[in-house]
């Protein structure tokens, strides 16, 4: 079978989205798990599978903010995506997060977004190599 080594997720709504009081509200409480202070229905649903993560996982979060005022993508805010550390903490391999700013940070536009692009382009590259090497 075989194994997931990389996870990219993109304007993941983990803590809910700005229609819901958790996505609108909450914020994260401890910088270094990632947790946060409000728990989505949704979250509070994720959180059991937080035991059965893979270990060998290397997780690359990336997120915008529109940077008008709003903390968000115009769907998701930060904090909700950010969320996702708390989620994985402990489990992942590694956990990195990718803030994308200005109008092509939009939820929508991200998967348009040349910084994205190559952000997927390094990481594609990186396991090429990986693959190369061995």
């Amino acid at each position: 079978m075989p194994q997931i080594n990389k996870v990219v997720s993109i304007a993941g709504h983990y803590n809910g989205y700005l229609g819901e009081e958790a996505g609108q509200k909450a914020k994260i409480k401890n910088k270094e798990t990632g947790q946060p202070d409000i728990y989505s229905d949704g979250f509070k649903q994720l959180l059991p599978l937080r035991m059965h993560y893979p270990r060998q996982i290397e997780v690359l979060n990336i997120y915008g903010n529109k940077e008008d005022g709003s903390k968000s993508d115009g769907s998701v805010s930060v904090a909700s995506a950010q969320s996702y550390k708390y989620l994985i903490n402990g489990r992942a391999k590694s956990y990195h997060e990718v803030e994308i700013k200005g109008k092509n940070a939009q939820h929508s536009k991200l998967h348009e977004n040349e910084e994205v692009d190559h952000l997927l382009i390094d990481l594609f590259m990186e396991i090429k190599i990986k693959n190369i090497d061995k």
